[in-house]
């Protein structure tokens, strides 16, 4: 288990092999952090498929409207919608997309993140300052480079469970 030192921006993701822990980045994407806390806490990132997953770039998940695999599943919509909430402003920084670096994935419109997001497989330095960084795996990335691949992969790796560390 990861030295948690700010339980409070700390997400524990359940994945089928293991805990994934991400330190998230408070200063330097605030609103993107709450969204993400405020997504775990009322559950909705639970049992959320991992729809776009490419190899040696990065594995995406995230859409709560279309990609809860216990509730209204569906694989051909996963990754087009998001949640009820409005969306988030884009909040560009000079943190790299780095290994294990967590991304706001958005349509072309850089203010149009909303839920999902990305986790980088190796750095992507191509998508610095395109794509907001609000969180950094600090243990468990074994178990996200563990995640089925494809776009969508034929039989799809869910987050089990995303938890703020602090109500753990």
């Amino acid at each position: 288990m990861a030295d948690i030192k700010d339980p409070e921006n700390t997400i524990l993701i359940e994945l089928k092999g293991g805990t994934v822990t991400v330190q998230l980045l408070p200063d330097v994407a605030p609103k993107h952090t709450e969204r993400m806390k405020e997504l775990a806490r009322a559950g909705h990132y639970d049992n959320v498929a991992f729809h776009r997953v490419i190899e040696g770039f990065m594995a995406q998940t995230g859409d709560v409207q279309h990609g809860d695999m216990e509730d209204g599943f569906n694989l051909r919509m996963a990754g087009t919608g998001g949640s009820d909430l409005p969306n988030v402003p884009a909040e560009f920084s000079k943190i790299p997309h780095a290994r294990g670096s967590i991304g706001a994935a958005r349509s072309q419109n850089p203010d149009s993140a909303n839920s999902q997001f990305f986790i980088n497989f190796k750095d992507n330095d191509f998508l610095n300052g395109q794509y907001t960084v609000y969180g950094q795996v600090i243990s468990g990335m074994e178990h996200v480079d563990a995640i089925a691949r494809g776009e969508p992969p034929a039989e799809p790796d869910r987050m089990i469970s995303v938890k703020v560390a602090a109500d753990a």
